[in-house]
């Protein structure tokens, strides 16, 4: 399989991995948005939200406990943070292998893309 993450998950490509156990990967997104911008990972490919099994309903749940756990021993827990899933073109996803952001370590506003929104509304 030719997936990015897979790749990574692999240690085919290198990456800075902070936390993984036998379900997930979670390392630094090349792009951060935030202070800490983290992308949690299953270690099994699906490609997008829509491909998610009934057997796998399990693994998401611990991808969101993961990013909780994350921002426990990053120590931004208290404070808040943001998790986001992308789902394809128009939901923002550009590698096809679900990822959770985890994003923390400032305030974030709402909505996130303000000037997008209100160039939409303005039209």
């Amino acid at each position: 399989m030719d997936c990015l993450f897979c790749k990574i998950i692999n240690k085919e490509i290198p990456a800075q991995i902070v936390y993984e156990d036998e379900h997930v990967v979670a390392f630094n997104d090349i792009n951060p948005q935030a202070p800490t911008h983290l992308l949690i990972i299953p270690r099994t490919h699906i490609s997008t939200l829509n491909d998610i099994s009934e057997t796998q309903t399990s693994l998401i749940g611990h991808m969101v406990k993961s990013a909780a756990t994350i921002a426990k021993q990053m120590g931004f827990d208290e404070r808040g943070y943001r998790t986001v899933f992308n789902c394809n073109e128009d939901g923002g996803q550009t590698v096809y292998h679900i990822h959770l952001h985890l994003l923390g370590g400032k305030a974030m506003g709402w909505p996130p893309y303000q000037d997008t929104l209100k160039t939409a509304i303005e039209q």
